[in-house]
């Protein structure tokens, strides 16, 4: 039992961070605190608690704090323990990857545009964020069939002869073959650039004076092109919802319902809304609207590689706001300004992102609603004691033989687990052997999770009949691994859905259930994502097999020896006919090394 009078006693009123553990030392929640006695005392009162924060409060073993030099400092050491630690209790947003951007390059002749997510390392100009990669790719295909701008890559580029398929559908003026001059080029990477940055209106002004100088000369064709490009942009300003504002900002809405919780973030550069997202933060501690905000904020911004715009719209004031705009603005190198006073737009944007929050998170609980009701209706199908809340399920893909993956996804209550999918390269067997790569793929797995990588599931199903089953459970009883159902989905004859078949192992039964069972819907629905999953691992390792070459797999041939052997014979098939001594002779290459080539060439 925890002694909290004992331990309040002692704990001082300087700001700082606080972690909170159970009696197995595992951790529970972190926090932050400008007094640190005053905060933690608050967790022990003896009304006034709601009944997930009196939860927590039964579980603590120990509490542990960090006193630190301000508040500010607190907020960011909270966000990093938040982050590497992943207490059960905080806010958690599981989607933190980085946004993508648009690049345009600036150290070539002929720059290229293209999507650009990670470290903005090359010389350029990066356009965003963009919420998600379609939203980039509808951009660029406004961008290419407006101004027609390159987008193929560098190495594509200069060893073109002939013009590629883009100039044939207009989306391109092909400068790899001279087709447009260096001049003209700029243009219309000038007017994209601005389009880019908000300036459309002086883009058509523009493009309206030369048309007019076209048509004056004669030039009716360029004059025609101008036309259509004035015409794309004038559509794609009606569409815009946003007019007239040149801010960078995110505007963020927030609806709570039932324990679940959605946040939606509009994002506005430039006064153009380029899109928005929904995140779907996981929270015990039945936290109010302004609570969800004030926590959602620095973990979603602080310690990301995201960009943080110049002001971010709330609804309402967020606790802490003073550290966590220093902070902000310690992180982005200039002024960040949290703003809820809104009037006129942006008042509605702020409504807008809190009715999209609202009917996200009504059309997400309805959707796990019905996801747990085919959770109910498997476990009566199966006869279970308490209901399934984990389903693994394991598919094989390849080509002839050729790359065999196996993937493993799992699905619980609520959804794919998409952070617990696991993808295997299947080695050592022969090719097309399905059983040995899924014995292969189990006891890699199940190995792992006896080793306490993950949770076990309570129902594994294989995507195949009596064959992968069997195979299957001799894998799991080797490992020692006991307590998971095994179920077979094998294809009907007709190998359509709903005609499957499942092989119970635990009662060594088949059952054939109805079309329009929930129970054969859930397991439909697992099995075709395992599959999706697969063919999707086994496309991309069969494709960089075929871009690698055979010289890449031999060891101690590194990208020096392959320059020097590829300069020496002038390709790979001449390397291949070459004997042991032709070889020998590459400056580099010793007597056995090009033994060894010659034997991992001709498969000896």
């Amino acid at each position: 039992m925890f002694d909290s009078k004992r331990f309040l006693s002692s704990v001082t009123r300087k700001p700082g961070v606080y972690q909170m553990f159970d009696a197995d030392n595992r951790i529970l929640y972190v926090g932050k605190a400008k007094n640190l006695r005053n905060r933690l005392s608050s967790y022990f009162r003896s009304s006034g608690l709601t009944a997930k924060t009196m939860a927590l409060v039964q579980r603590i073993g120990n509490i542990e704090v960090t006193v630190t030099r301000s508040e500010t400092e607190a907020l960011v050491l909270e966000q990093s323990l938040i982050k590497s630690q992943h207490p059960p209790y905080n806010v958690m947003l599981k989607d933190d990857k980085g946004y993508p951007y648009i690049f345009l390059s600036s150290s070539d002749t002929f720059p290229r545009i293209a999507l650009h997510r990670g470290a903005k390392r090359k010389k350029g100009r990066y356009f965003g964020p963009f919420p998600n990669a379609s939203s980039v790719r509808d951009s660029l295909n406004f961008l290419q069939k407006t101004f027609r701008i390159r987008s193929c890559e560098d190495s594509v580029f200069r060893n073109r002869s002939r013009p590629c398929l883009q100039y044939q559908i207009e989306r391109c003026t092909a400068p790899c073959v001279n087709f447009i001059g260096e001049d003209e080029y700029r243009q219309d990477v000038r007017h994209a650039e601005m389009f880019l940055t908000g300036k459309s209106d002086n883009i058509i002004r523009e493009l309206a004076d030369q048309m007019d100088d076209a048509s004056r000369a004669l030039e009716f064709e360029k004059a025609a092109r101008l036309r259509d490009q004035i015409s794309a942009l004038r559509r794609l300003q009606a569409d815009q919802v946003v007019e007239g504002d040149s801010g960078d900002v995110d505007v963020l809405g927030v609806a709570s319902e039932g324990g679940s919780c959605c946040v939606h973030v509009l994002f506005i550069r430039q006064g153009r809304i380029l899109g928005s997202r929904s995140y779907f933060p996981s929270e015990r501690l039945g936290l109010s609207p302004v609570e969800l905000l004030s926590a959602f904020v620095p973990q979603f911004y602080i310690g990301n590689p995201r960009e943080i715009p110049r002001e971010i719209l709330v609804s309402e004031a967020l606790e802490d706001m003073q550290p966590l705009q220093q902070a902000l603005g310690v992180q982005a190198g200039r002024d960040v300004a949290i703003v809820y006073r809104l009037r006129g737009r942006r008042a509605t944007w702020v409504e807008m992102a809190q009715q999209a929050a609202q009917q996200n998170l009504s059309s997400r609980t309805a959707a796990q609603q019905k996801l747990i009701g085919r959770f109910e209706s498997l476990q009566e199908v199966l006869g279970l004691e308490q209901l399934p809340e984990r389903l693994e399920c394991f598919d094989i893909s390849h080509s002839s033989g050729e790359a065999t993956v196996a993937s493993c996804v799992v699905f619980d209550t609520g959804g794919p687990v998409k952070t617990d999918y696991r993808l295997f390269n299947i080695k050592g067997i022969q090719a097309g052997d399905d059983y040995a790569a899924m014995g292969q793929a189990l006891k890699r797995r199940y190995t792992r999770l006896s080793d306490g990588e993950g949770k076990f599931p309570n129902i594994l199903l294989i995507d195949g009949g009596k064959g992968q089953v069997s195979q299957a459970v001799e894998s799991l009883n080797q490992l020692g691994v006991v307590g998971v159902q095994i179920i077979g989905v094998a294809k009907g004859t007709t190998r359509k859905a709903g005609f499957e078949t499942l092989h119970v192992v635990s009662s060594n039964k088949e059952l054939v259930l109805s079309a329009d069972s929930a129970a054969l819907h859930l397991i439909q629905q697992v099995r075709d994502e395992a599959h999706r999953f697969a063919i999707t691992g086994h496309r991309a390792r069969r494709d960089k097999k075929r871009r690698e070459s055979p010289l890449e797999g031999i060891g101690g041939v590194g990208p020096a020896r392959r320059r020097a052997l590829l300069r020496h014979f002038g390709g790979l098939q001449e390397i291949k006919k070459a004997t042991v001594t032709e070889i020998a002779s590459v400056e580099g290459i010793s007597r056995k090394l090009a033994q060894d080539i010659y034997s991992a060439l001709h498969h000896e």
